[in-house]
């Protein structure tokens, strides 16, 4: 098992005003390229930390397509997956085939949370693993030094880093502040150079700010982008006799909340 604690320590952000960049929508540009250019992602990740306090490690088989379209599997060293994950747009099935448990046509951001302690819908998702910006305001950024730009980005911020004048930037972190949600942050490591995958991230961090509610630690591998997946890869065949849970139920025995789930 692996905990929160032992995960290298968060990136330290600039802070301060900063001026206004003139070069903001070049930099932006520059860091989100290799993202924007994703239709699709087809990934294994090994997700370790916390959720509510509690250690877990899990590997996952992950499928996610434009617009709004994700399958997650649990993967267990044997036998049936602890869980499959799916939803298109505003809809999600999650299947427990273990406990031969469903819950159907729920809200994606409220299942994978209750799963995975994160509130992200499909959309969402894609971008926090390929380190990507939803709709950054170019004309708004900041300039803190000569190797910081600061982004508003919806109802937060994404910060752009390059390690020299001649490197590339690159999107490092963001911080998500949506009114009513727990405030959360991602950090990006170890970009890809060269490849199908150049300028991604191979390590994703996903921490909520103020509280323990989740900090986990996404390494992703056997990255594959924009192949084809067919909408039946965003389908699930509930096997007769599956019992419905509810999502209040599986908040409680979240399959990535439970210690036992990574062995």
């Amino acid at each position: 098992m692996c905990c929160s604690s032992c995960a290298p320590p968060l990136l330290k952000l600039p802070t301060g005003g900063g001026l206004p960049a003139s070069d903001g929508a070049d930099a932006l540009r520059d860091a989100l390229k290799a993202c924007q250019a994703v239709s699709t992602i087809t990934a294994e990740i090994a997700a370790s930390g916390s959720v509510g306090g509690r250690r877990l490690s899990v590997r996952l088989h992950a499928g996610l397509a434009k617009p709004a379209s994700v399958r997650l599997e649990a993967i267990a060293p044997f036998g049936q997956p602890v869980f499959i994950f799916v939803a298109r747009d505003d809809d999600a099935t999650l299947l427990l085939p273990r406990d031969r448990r469903v819950l159907d046509h729920g809200q994606p951001a409220a299942v994978l949370e209750a799963v995975a302690g994160v509130p992200l819908d499909p959309a969402d998702l894609r971008t926090a693993l390929t380190g990507c910006a939803v709709a950054p305001r170019a004309n708004d950024a900041k300039q803190l030094g000569e190797d910081w730009r600061i982004v508003p980005d919806r109802a937060g911020d994404v910060y752009l880093h390059r390690e020299a004048r001649t490197s590339p930037w690159r999107l490092v972190a963001a911080v998500h502040q949506e009114p009513g949600a727990t405030a959360w942050r991602s950090e990006y490591r170890d970009f890809q150079r060269g490849g199908a995958a150049d300028g991604l991230p191979a390590i994703v961090r996903l921490t909520s700010v103020n509280n323990r509610q989740f900090d986990l630690r996404l390494t992703l591998s056997q990255v594959e982008l924009n192949g084809p997946l067919d909408a039946d890869v965003f389908r699930i065949q509930t096997p007769q006799g599956t019992e419905p849970i509810a999502l209040d139920e599986l908040k409680r025995s979240g399959p990535l909340s439970n210690p036992s789930s990574g062995k």
